[in-house]
């Protein structure tokens, strides 16, 4: 079978869209199919254009035994609700003649992955002119997210913008999402059911796993097992009310047992430095290799999961799969009856989004409960083998994807 992959992020980080993307090209070029990716050179999270990739402004390369074609996208300096715009037309127009391309191909399945939406129409139209499935991703509602925080303005715009949304969904074949709320989402959008499939973010529980022991961090940052590591990793971004964690380290200064680990790049990441100028309880990494990943998520006592309330059920985070797979218990700051609070209320603690007082209680209320925190953990890491396992989700993938195929060659 022939799987091409659009995706303006793709590359080998331990966080993020680029990451699932990677993974999934990697994994159906282990089952023995043909791969191609479109995507833009790596910019995510630092929102730096990677040097390297500087010139030629269109390459092609090798990855895992995958094909990987890169087009050219304007990186804003400081994000905002226009710039973001820009930046994603730049590569929407970039990538397009790739794309064109890969109708010579004829791939089998063309998976174009949201964000970024704009680019949705080009991966549509290689699919139909090479007569193969046009499948689209939806990993969170970029567009609904960026009215819900003030990024995009205008009654009149939304409505435009929305009405384009809905119809762009029609087209494809299928269109798949990453949790329950947010296939309902799309029903609410008007995609028909038999078109619906659930597809949720994964992790590789035999890369992320429980650590007895976890040493090396602990060294590296002279951090003593007497305290507990309260952790945030991840992508710094606008949408994940982050300004909770100094606050809350604020409320907290005064326990020596407890310290907050901050890893990770993004926009965010001068302004929470800034905030925890001065406490001792904060210490800030960046982002850590691909390799680390299990031995970091394993290093936490306990994970952090804040998310903003305008965008808490419109997104499910990734970062999510890895906190459950470490087997560690998660603290989410979200509202009841959301995505993110059914999952994280199995195994760990809701509190109220950017509610400081709250988050602070939480940790203080597991850090006083060893076993309470066994059990959370050993709760996560069941979830994680039960539902996220990377061999069952893309498993299922390949067996839709073989469904579709046959389906469209008997029509052929």
């Amino acid at each position: 079978m022939k799987i091409l992959i659009y995706s303006a992020n793709f590359a080998p980080e331990p966080t993020g869209i680029g990451k699932y993307s990677g993974e999934m090209a990697a994994w159906f070029a282990k089952q023995g199919h043909e791969v191609r990716v479109v995507s833009a050179p790596p910019y995510y999270p630092t929102w730096k254009l990677d040097p390297a990739y500087k010139w030629p402004l269109y390459r092609r390369e090798k990855w895992n035994d995958v094909d990987v074609f890169r087009a050219p996208i304007w990186v804003p300096k400081k994000p905002s609700g226009m710039t973001r715009i820009l930046h994603l037309a730049t590569f929407a127009i970039s990538s397009l003649p790739v794309m064109l391309r890969q109708v010579f191909w004829q791939p089998d399945v063309v998976i174009s992955i949201a964000p970024a939406l704009m680019c949705a129409p080009a991966g549509w139209l290689t699919a139909k002119m090479s007569g193969g499935k046009a499948w689209l991703h939806i990993q969170d509602f970029e567009v609904d997210v960026a009215f819900e925080m003030g990024m995009l303005k205008g009654q009149l715009l939304k409505s435009i913008v929305m009405a384009s949304e809905r119809w762009l969904y029609k087209r494809f074949d299928s269109v798949s999402s990453i949790s329950g709320r947010m296939m309902d989402k799309l029903r609410e959008k008007g995609v028909a059911e038999n078109k619906l499939v659930f597809f949720p973010n994964w992790v590789d529980v035999n890369h992320v796993k429980p650590l007895f022991r976890p040493l090396s961090y602990r060294q590296e940052l002279c951090v003593d097992f007497n305290t507990k590591i309260v952790l945030f990793s991840g992508t710094l971004g606008g949408k994940q009310g982050l300004m909770v964690i100094p606050e809350t380290a604020k409320r907290l200064a005064h326990r020596k047992d407890v310290m907050f680990l901050v890893c990770g790049n993004g926009v965010m990441k001068a302004k929470l430095e800034e905030a925890c100028e001065g406490l001792n309880n904060v210490r800030f990494m960046p982002l850590q290799p691909f390799e680390r990943l299990g031995e970091l998520l394993g290093t936490a006592d306990i994970h952090l999961l804040p998310q903003s309330p305008e965008a808490q059920d419109l997104v499910l985070p990734s970062k999510m799969t890895g906190m459950l797979a470490s087997g560690r218990p998660i603290i989410a700051t979200c509202n009841t009856g959301t995505e993110i609070a059914s999952v994280v209320s199995k195994c760990g603690l809701v509190v109220p989004p950017e509610d400081a007082d709250a988050l602070a209680d939480a940790i203080t209320q597991l850090v006083g409960d060893s076993e309470s925190m066994l059990r959370l953990g050993i709760l996560a890491r069941k979830y994680a083998e039960e539902h996220l396992c990377r061999e069952r989700v893309l498993g299922r993938l390949e067996a839709e994807f073989d469904k579709d195929v046959e389906y469209q060659r008997a029509l052929g």
